[in-house]
């Protein structure tokens, strides 16, 4: 890196954007595991069961631990679970677990208080630990708003001082869906708003001495959750604060490969430039399953820094506090107000058939002689040298390679790909639309100049550097500063291997991008080999399609799809999460683009929430409220109908559609 690099960004959020350089935060003492410093980055979960359940607990805890887990938060929503953390406490460490635990505390400062004298750890929420919140919007002036922190001070003193005293550390962890009544009347619902929750908390630390602190910026909106943590991290350099350690962390991410996405793309943003000291992947899933997610996602900094060099950042046109799409032209389809698009690579399928579609969301049906299409369909499909033998279904455009498509009888309906060397070069194109294939190295003086005279062409950006996507980020900022608005698609190719890897690095290399408005299109292939069977191909290339979609949604800039904030349980949860999440999803997961809250417990609702339309939480034993956006519209059904009363709500709103079953799709 320059040594000027870090002056010339536009934020303090990071000492490079091409140099991996990992912050270094103070050191927090956590029993016997240190975290921040040059620390390994830590992995850490949540028990689901009863906190009052000592031996169900302590079995939960060991079977984490022995996934991995270094830390384990447990709730204590209560001065009697609070308590009975010395239990389970006792029962570890007879059975040989020295783990720390983690209190979380919610509205009970007493329970926070009795509970930092028993476990390494207390995570408190800024939103609710001194208010309560009634959704109201409060008009204050300077000095009614200094009451209230002198208020908030009197509340949160003298947890700090037991803290001091036992040598008990502290996660001030804010959550973008509970901040309080106040910071929204004062901030609103922002990066800013979840950044000064904190920072009211840490500023009373401070003058108290007291440092043992670690602090999240959690938010289930991934662009968000960003955001926020930029944003402190370059607030607590302003205020000449500390460099506290950070826990990662996406809000109710979800289960299976859609929690996966999403726990990659906020996350791993972050990760990527050097952010994070600890990671909490939040599924909907037993917690020791959250452990191995967690250590892929870390374990892909390990040697990092020995990547190939990047030219340096001399002017960065990106605000990394804010979500901007870049702008670019609008060629055929491509950029501008477009959604982001996705291209499908069967350049190793020989003998196309209509049939070999379908894992790309085309449907050809013979009885009607038509093609129809799903939410999940690829707008473009590369064949390479092998060009289709029947014409593309609507919806669905095919590009061959440059020499293919130059001796093809018709060549208005097939768009060709051109190496950057040769596009360089005086060569016959489409009148529309041109794909160009190029690396960092490939954007020269030549070809920028080829560019900006050409409005049919579209980037296919790529790189093969181990620091991908901020190699691809710092071609994006050539284009910016030389204003050229020529669209980008994103491509990336992964040697193969399994699945959950694959998902976490594209999720981590694709949405890094996207949370920055950079992109207008995902291309993602593996390294399979031709002699693969057909069959294993296909179902690579479903596979590839499916993670596309899912990074674009998890990055909010293209829904195609039901979105369930789902909680990840806790011993708060009030009825099976997973089953209930499952049986949600079996009847809603065709409503593009709705969003579903789903929460075990009234202290994860309606706040955690955030920016759901529509929640499901349990407020008793089988019982349930049903929430439009914030707002409860019925207050305790039964479970066993909830569902049925949940989809009743999304009717009256006229949100509902009839699921379309067909036999061939």
């Amino acid at each position: 890196m320059s040594a000027n690099e870090h002056s010339s960004i536009n934020s303090k959020y990071c000492s490079s954007l091409t140099q991996y350089i990992r912050r270094k935060s103070s050191v927090v003492t956590i029993g016997k595991i240190p975290m921040g410093g040059d620390n390994p980055i830590r992995l850490q979960s949540m028990t689901t069961v009863d906190t009052m359940d000592t031996l169900g607990s302590v079995e939960q805890i060991i079977r984490m631990v022995d996934a991995g887990c270094e830390y384990v938060r447990v709730t204590a929503p209560s001065v009697k679970e609070a308590q009975n953390l010395a239990e389970i406490k006792k029962e570890l460490l007879k059975r040989g677990y020295d783990v720390p635990l983690v209190a979380d505390i919610h509205f009970t400062p007493n329970a926070a208080e009795l509970a930092a004298k028993i476990v390494e750890k207390v995570r408190i929420n800024p939103g609710n630990y001194a208010d309560k919140k009634k959704f109201e919007v409060i008009e204050y002036t300077d000095a009614s708003y200094q009451e209230e922190l002198v208020r908030i001070r009197e509340k949160f003193v003298p947890l700090v001082t037991i803290c001091k005293e036992y040598g008990t550390a502290m996660r001030i962890g804010t959550n973008h869906g509970s901040l309080s009544d106040r910071i929204l009347s004062r901030y609103g619902d922002t990066p800013l708003g979840m950044v000064e929750s904190a920072l009211e908390f840490l500023r009373i630390c401070e003058d108290l001495e007291y440092y043992n602190i670690v602090i999240s910026m959690k938010a289930s909106n991934t662009q968000v959750m960003v955001q926020a943590y930029r944003l402190l991290v370059q607030k607590l350099e302003e205020e000449g604060l500390r460099p506290y350690p950070l826990h990662l962390g996406v809000t109710e991410a979800g289960e299976a490969e859609d929690g996966r996405i999403k726990s990659a793309v906020g996350i791993g943003s972050l990760l990527e430039d050097g952010l994070g000291d600890t990671v909490r992947v939040s599924l909907t899933e037993a917690p020791e399953f959250e452990i191995p997610v967690a250590a892929k996602l870390v374990d892909r900094y390990v040697g990092r820094s020995k990547h190939t060099p990047i030219p340096f950042v001399e002017k960065n046109p990106i605000n990394p506090f804010s979500y901007k799409r870049r702008k670019t032209l609008d060629v055929h389809t491509i950029g501008a107000t477009n959604v982001p698009r996705v291209i499908a690579d069967y350049s190793l399928i020989e003998n196309l058939e209509v049939q070999d579609l379908k894992p790309i969301g085309h449907f050809y049906l013979p009885a009607l002689d038509k093609w129809s299409m799903n939410d999940l369909g690829a707008d473009f499909i590369y064949t390479g040298h092998n060009k289709a033998p029947f014409m593309m279904p609507n919806g669905l455009k095919e590009i061959v390679d440059a020499d293919t498509w130059k001796v093809l009888d018709d060549q208005t309906h097939v768009y060709p790909l051109f190496a950057a060397r040769w596009y360089k070069t005086d060569v016959v194109k489409h009148p529309q639309l041109n794909f160009v294939l190029a690396d960092i190295e490939d954007i020269d003086e030549k070809l920028l100049l080829k560019m900006e005279a050409d409005a049919s062409v579209v980037l296919i950006l790529e790189s093969f550097n181990e620091h991908a996507m901020a190699e691809l980020r710092r071609s994006f900022i050539t284009l910016m500063n030389r204003e050229l608005k020529t669209p980008v698609i994103i491509k990336r190719a992964y040697a193969h291997k399994n699945e959950e890897s694959l998902i976490l690095a594209a999720s981590t290399d694709v949405g890094g991008l996207l949370i920055d408005g950079l992109g207008d299109g995902i291309y993602l292939s593996t390294n399979k080999l031709i002699s693969e069977n057909k069959m294993s191909l296909l179902a690579n290339l479903k596979n590839l399609n499916n993670i596309a979609f899912g990074i674009l949604q998890a990055a909010r800039t293209r829904m195609t799809k039901t979105e369930y904030i789902s909680c990840p349980s806790c011993g708060r949860t009030l009825f099976d999460l997973q089953e209930t999440t499952a049986m949600i999803r079996k009847r809603t997961d065709h409503l593009k683009g709705v969003k579903i809250g789903i929460m075990g417990c009234i202290v994860n609702g309606p706040g955690e929430m955030a920016d759901a339309d529509y929640g499901y939480v349990g407020v008793g034993k089988d019982k349930i409220a049903l929430y439009r956006g914030q707002t409860v519209v019925k207050k305790a059904v039964s479970s066993d109908k909830a569902v049925d009363e949940l989809i009743n709500i999304i009717k009256e709103d006229g949100k509902w559609l009839e699921p379309i079953v067909s036999e061939y799709i």
